[in-house]
């Protein structure tokens, strides 16, 4: 069976009980069905059990031997294991399903979430970029996060490394809402654990897949598509010409809502798509206000913020007894210096950046990363400017 068009207009579908819950997963979960195909087979046989049971025999007139739907041990196994990881099933008809969701042709039908669903019922705002974004980049992303959460907007995104991890960091406090390519209790990468569990506890993490599915290529522009739909808007910083970022863009274009963009360095592959972007008509974006003010007014939504966690202890000024010998210093693997150096590189464009601010964005002392800087100019990957201003060594050339 292939998924046919189908107009927005979804039939009416109210899954209140368990069992209809348990027959929509099946449904969603048999083979060859996806979100289109689930919409149009509601839409014929009026029912979720109607349309399981013509299943079989529409495969069978495909010429498809031997089909099987989906069971119901199998629904429910996946229902248990969303229950250990705290997630519940988010139905396109429930009252908290995102309402610009439902715009999308291929609005999935079903969600698994973590957190706070009323978080999406509020204006929402997609930032996306870059995962090997530039220091620049990543401070952008986070001041346009932290301003749009503070004036009432959801920030929404990926939880990818870069730009999306930023966005995340800057508005976690406020609720904001990541949109995974796996299932909700695989986290990628892998570092960004802690902040998933801060987003479950302040906001919402989403996805379609099941729990304990491990996020495959194919996920990510189906994970877009989602974030497009649920927001109002998408401010793209920092993506290539070719990039997940500028599929999301275009998702949004094609459901007719605002495209806005961060300008960057000509030089600076990571720009290519935001000026393409911007060359072609969307706002160009310097601050908050930017992207506000392209969108139409809002009434005043009040914003959740998190207490403050207690201070931790300080122990950056503890001092070793006289009598112990000072530890030797760290030594890095060669792997961990090669990650370290692509590390500032990522970090590194065009644009000049005092090693102040990289040491700051990278969290190391000077002791730490004055060596690291001396091998990477030596090199000739890295290009010390005058006033100790750095820029990656194939601008400087």
């Amino acid at each position: 069976m292939t998924e046919e068009a189908l107009s927005s207009t979804h039939p009416p579908l109210p899954p209140t009980t368990e069992d209809l819950r348990i027959s929509c997963l099946r449904l969603l979960r048999s083979r060859k069905v996806g979100a289109v195909t689930y919409h149009r087979l509601i839409a014929k046989y009026g029912s979720v059990q109607n349309a399981l049971s013509a299943l079989p025999e529409m495969a069978r007139a495909a010429g498809i031997q031997g089909y099987e739907i989906c069971s119901a041990d199998a629904a429910i196994a996946e229902i248990k294991a969303a229950e250990a990881a705290n997630a519940r099933l988010l139905c396109f008809h429930d009252a908290d399903y995102p309402s610009l969701l439902k715009d999308l042709r291929d609005a999935p039908p079903l969600m698994w979430a973590v957190g706070d669903t009323s978080v999406l019922a509020r204006p929402t705002i997609a930032i996306v970029g870059a995962r090997n974004a530039s220091s620049l980049g990543i401070r952008m992303a986070r001041a346009l996060a932290r301003d749009l959460a503070e004036a009432g907007y959801t920030v929404i995104s990926g939880l990818a490394r870069g730009i999306d991890t930023a966005a995340h960091v800057a508005s976690v406090g406020s609720g904001t809402c990541a949109v995974m390519a796996g299932g909700v209790d695989v986290i990628y990468p892998a570092e960004n654990l802690q902040l998933a569990r801060d987003i479950a506890d302040q906001g919402l993490l989403l996805s379609e897949h099941p729990p304990g599915m491990s996020p495959q290529a194919r996920h990510f522009p189906a994970r877009n598509r989602i974030i497009a739909g649920a927001a109002q808007a998408v401010v793209v910083v920092e993506g290539a010409a070719k990039s997940g970022s500028l599929i999301t863009a275009r998702d949004v274009l094609d459901l007719g809502r605002e495209v806005l963009a961060v300008p960057g360095h000509p030089f600076d592959a990571r720009s290519a798509g935001c000026n393409m972007l911007i060359r072609d008509g969307a706002q160009l974006v310097r601050s908050a206000d930017d992207v506000i003010a392209a969108l139409p007014p809002m009434d005043h939504c009040p914003v959740v913020t998190a207490p403050h966690p207690a201070p931790l202890p300080d122990v950056t000024n503890t001092v070793a007894p006289p009598d112990l010998p000072p530890p030797p210093p760290e030594q890095r693997s060669l792997q961990e210096t090669a990650a370290l150096h692509q590390e500032i590189l990522d970090r590194l464009g065009p644009s000049p950046l005092t090693e102040d601010q990289l040491l700051r964005d990278l969290s190391l002392a000077a002791k730490d990363l004055s060596p690291v800087l001396t091998d990477l100019e030596l090199s000739g990957d890295i290009t010390r400017q005058p006033g100790g201003m750095l820029i990656r060594g194939d601008f400087g050339r």
